[in-house]
C-alpha cells in the first residue's frame, strides 16, 4: 500500500504525487510575468505556465463527474462506514468501469486530507485539467459563436466555483483566468463546480488586459460587468447575440482600471432595491443567462 496524502496539518495531496505543494505560482511564472509595464502583455512559455489546477477532487457530484469523464485518475478515496447512497453506488460504478481501485480510508483519515470543507466521505487523486491557449479557446467552441467568461482578480474559490456550474449550465464555452492574483481550480472550487470543471475549458493567461486585447484582435467582443455602467445589461446591442466575452471582476474593487478600459462596453445589472451590488457569483449567473438567452435568438448565421 502507498503512503495515503497527508492531511491539512502535514498538506494535502495536490497533484504529483501525494503531499506535493501545487505547481501554481512558481518563481519561474513569476519571473515569466515579470513586472513593471508591459509586463502582462509578455506570453509565459507554456512549460512555465501555472498549472489550471483540479487535481484534486472532492465531493460525491464533483468526483461522479470526474470518473465519467476521460481524466486519468490516480487515487480514489472512499472514507469507511458512509451510509447506502445512489451516488456512491454510481462512483463505484464507474471506478470499476475504468479500472480505478477504490481505498477505504476512515473518515477521520479522508477528512484530515481533504482541502474543502465537507469532501461528503470522497476523495480522488488526477491529472490536473489541461490548460486551453486563449486562440484555441475561441476556435474551438464546437460550431458555435464563442462565448467566454473572463474572471478579473477573483480569488474566493467559492465564486469561482459557482461561476462554473453557471458557465456550464448557460452554454459558455471557455472561462479565461489571469496567472497571477486570482483563484485557479482548487478542490474547493471544484467541489462547488459539481463536475463543471470536467466539460468546461479553461485558458490560463498571463494578464487580463492583454487577453481582453487579444479577443479582440480575434473578432470577440468584450461586455465588462461595472455597477457603474450607464448601459443596462438587457439593453446591449448585438454585441450580446455573437461571438462574446462576458468580463467580472473580483467583489469590492470590481474590474481593474485597465480591464475597464480595455473591454468593448461595459454593462450594469438594474437593481431594485436598495443594495449597491451582487455577490459575484450572482452577477455572473444573471449575466451569463441573459448573453444566453440572447444568444439563443440570434439568426442562425450570427
Amino acid at each position: 500500500m502507498t503512503a495515503p496524502p497527508r492531511g491539512r496539518r502535514g498538506g494535502p495531496p495536490r497533484g504529483g504525487t501525494a503531499g506535493r505543494p501545487p505547481r501554481t505560482g512558481t518563481a519561474a511564472g513569476r519571473r515569466a510575468a515579470g513586472s513593471g509595464r508591459g509586463a502582462a502583455d509578455r506570453p509565459i512559455p507554456r512549460r512555465e505556465r501555472p498549472r489550471v489546477g483540479g487535481d484534486q477532487v472532492e465531493g460525491r457530484q464533483a468526483v461522479r463527474a470526474l470518473l465519467a469523464g476521460r481524466r486519468p485518475v490516480r487515487e480514489l478515496w472512499i472514507a469507511e462506514g458512509l451510509d447506502p447512497s445512489p451516488q456512491l453506488d454510481e462512483i463505484e460504478r464507474l471506478a470499476a468501469r475504468r479500472r480505478i481501485r477504490i481505498r477505504p480510508v476512515p473518515k477521520r483519515r479522508l477528512d484530515a486530507a481533504a482541502a474543502s470543507d465537507a469532501p461528503q466521505g470522497v476523495l480522488a487523486l488526477a491529472e490536473p485539467l489541461p490548460d486551453t491557449d486563449l486562440d484555441d479557446l475561441v476556435l474551438s467552441a464546437g460550431g458555435r459563436p464563442p462565448f467566454l467568461v473572463v474572471l478579473d482578480g477573483i480569488t474566493d474559490p467559492h465564486n469561482v466555483g459557482s461561476i462554473f456550474r453557471t458557465a456550464d449550465g448557460a452554454g459558455v464555452t471557455g472561462i479565461v483566468l489571469p496567472s497571477h492574483r486570482a483563484v485557479h481550480v482548487t478542490p474547493t472550487v471544484a467541489k462547488v463546480a459539481a463536475g463543471a470543471i470536467e466539460h468546461v475549458p479553461v485558458a490560463v493567461v498571463p494578464g487580463v488586459p492583454a487577453a481582453l486585447r487579444r479577443l479582440d484582435d480575434l473578432g470577440v467582443p468584450t461586455v465588462g460587468l461595472d455597477a457603474d455602467a450607464d448601459i443596462s445589461l438587457y439593453d446591449l446591442g448585438p454585441v450580446a447575440s455573437g461571438p462574446v466575452a462576458l468580463v467580472l471582476g473580483a467583489e469590492g474593487r470590481g474590474l481593474a482600471a485597465l480591464t475597464r478600459r480595455r473591454c468593448t462596453t461595459l454593462a450594469a445589472i438594474p437593481l431594485a432595491g436598495r443594495l449597491e451590488s451582487l455577490n459575484v457569483a450572482a452577477a455572473a449567473a444573471v449575466a451569463c443567462f441573459e448573453l444566453a438567452r440572447r444568444r439563443a435568438g440570434a439568426p442562425p448565421d450570427r
